[in-house]
């Protein structure tokens, strides 16, 4: 017997207690290792890192529960939570449960259990002697959610996303529109490793997809980070290089909105926010990922101009723009984070043959096996000419600072594109699970492929609703980044997971290139590296925990 919608609902607040209260407690001990004097001192965080991160992670986890049991208690509220949106917090709240307790993969390689953060055995048995938790996982009624809520997806229900009735109206025109648009072109884009027609990135202009958190002043429509999600994984889920063209303008808009001069604003957001200006983000280099403290490329004065020497690499997108949002050395006696700006670049677009026709810069595309139709380029510098009314916000060594105010919002949209992946993933499964027939029935009827399949449906409600919590979190002008990091982290896995999940169902016809979900394992790889690495977001969740702690 399934219990009613209010003892559920109790159930799951019983575990979230005594989940939190393993989280209070891990937290304690991971501070006593790492900031013994109350902050946290870098060269210990280093030295215990696999359990700094493992704190992230459990903290992830215990937030996803959280805003589960949120989203669960709204549609209650509603008289929506039906049988679906149920079975997705039972499960979700059982197995998370058990991970806690038992271990949390941070990767498919790492398994970080309570002991490798020095929580004592007697700490962890209260959550697995949870009352409540016992209740929730009765076994007979998993295994009828598993099977039922498999069933449900078949048939094209997820469950309810708990948006308010613009967004889900939103929502459902993005559907219709990459169904039409989209979907149906998006493996041969993949297996040509060709560019996104421009007559698409035209429509998505109409859309307002380049200005959905534009104030309204400057051209946008200024509906927030949450519509952005909403947005960006509908796109993503049809195709990721779609998805992500509204990343470029998103990392550009929100650098001049928040960093630029006035007239920046008014010459460069109507036109990001129109789709009449493609950006880029042109920020890494060689040998420098996450250290952007060690960038090298310089850009030095002459009269009005900048001129600009050095190398970038992984720039997405990088040919066809026509705005560089470029990170800089601009005082090269300035070590470290202090010495960089950031230049707002204007240049041509490109074309196959030569991808960056302007002075004093050239490059190619550094082929890739996913997450193409906008293409990864290296650039060279070589006294490319950038005026210097295109210092951002004029002023000199607040390139990093500028940065960083958007971190947050990329991370964000980096989990709602990850959500897209993830979606997409568990759809193709499902679709192929219910038509293959083996030993005289579909493949969905056999245990371990519908329980495979209804998990995958349960992680991304969750990860959604972590992500929501995110985006909420910064539309109501909250510092969120460490919700911004565990979104990401925990969205990027799920993807991957759904992906890799949703090709072993398909068996050796996943593998085959023609077969869509082999497009979208090699897409979902690159989500939990790109916008800040799995490592480094654990990292910046475990800091901000252990810092909002003392």
């Amino acid at each position: 017997m399934h219990d009613s919608a209010p003892t559920l609902l109790d159930h799951c607040r019983s575990v979230l207690a005594a989940a939190e209260l393993l989280h209070a407690t891990t937290t304690r001990a991971v501070a006593t290792l790492v900031a013994p004097s109350g902050k946290p001192d870098p060269s210990l965080l280093e030295q215990h890192q696999f359990a700094a991160h493992g704190l992230a992670w459990q903290a992830t986890y215990v937030e996803a529960l959280r805003q589960a049991l949120t989203w669960a208690e709204k549609l209650a509220k509603e008289s929506l939570l039906g049988d679906t949106e149920q079975a997705i917090l039972r499960l979700g709240f059982v197995e998370y449960a058990a991970q806690l307790a038992g271990g949390i993969a941070m990767s498919q390689t790492e398994i970080v259990r309570p002991g490798d953060m020095e929580v004592a055995p007697a700490e962890v048995e209260r959550l697995q002697s949870e009352p409540a938790l016992a209740a929730l996982s009765n076994r007979a009624a998993l295994l009828q959610d598993r099977m039922m809520l498999a069933q449900a997806a078949v048939e094209g229900n997820f469950g309810a996303f708990g948006l308010d009735a613009t967004l889900e109206a939103m929502r459902d025109g993005f559907v219709r529109f990459a169904a039409a648009e989209i979907a149906p072109h998006a493996q041969q884009w993949h297996r040509d490793d060709s560019l996104i027609p421009l007559d698409l990135v035209g429509k998505l202009a109409e859309l307002g997809v380049f200005g959905l958190t534009v104030p309204e002043e400057h051209g946008g429509t200024g509906l927030g980070k949450t519509a952005m999600c909403v947005v960006s994984e509908v796109l993503s889920s049809a195709y990721l290089g779609v998805g992500s063209l509204g990343t470029r303008s998103e990392i550009a808009a929100e650098l001049i909105r928040l960093g630029g001069t006035q007239e920046q604003r008014d010459r460069w957001l109507p036109r990001i926010a129109s789709g009449e200006v493609l950006p880029t983000a042109v920020f890494t280099e060689p040998n420098v990922g996450s250290d952007l403290g060690s960038l090298r490329t310089r850009a030095e004065r002459d009269g009005d101009l900048y001129r600009v020497y050095g190398a970038k690499t992984w720039i997405t997108h990088g040919s066809r723009s026509d705005l560089m949002t470029l990170l800089v050395r601009t005082n090269p006696d300035e070590r470290g984070y202090r010495g960089l700006s950031m230049l707002l670049a204007e240049k041509p677009r490109g074309t196959k043959d030569d991808p960056f026709p302007a002075p004093g810069m050239r490059g190619g595309e550094i082929p890739v096996i996913g997450y193409r139709g906008i293409k990864e380029y290296e650039i060279a510098f070589d006294g490319f000419v950038v005026p210097v009314s295109g210092l951002l916000g004029g002023v000199k060594g607040a390139g990093f600072k500028q940065l960083m105010e958007t971190f947050e919002s990329a991370r964000i949209q980096t989990a709602a594109r990850a959500l897209g992946v993830a979606q997409n993933a568990v759809v193709l499964g499902l679709a192929y699970a219910a038509e293959r027939q083996q030993f005289g029935k579909s493949i969905l009827q056999f245990p371990r492929v519908h329980a495979k399949l209804a998990w995958m449906v349960t992680e991304t409600m969750l990860a959604r609703q972590l992500t929501y919590f995110a985006a909420r979190a910064k539309d109501d002008g909250q510092r969120c980044d460490v919700e911004a990091g565990m979104a990401k982290l925990l969205a990027a896995r799920v993807a991957f997971a759904n992906a890799d999940g949703a090709l072993q169902v398909h068996g050796g016809n996943g593998y085959a290139v023609e077969t869509p979900i082999s497009r979208v394992l090699c897409d979902s790889r690159i989500l939990s590296i790109f916008e800040g690495a799995a490592e480094i977001q654990a990292q910046v969740v475990a800091r901000g925990i252990l810092e909002r702690v003392n």
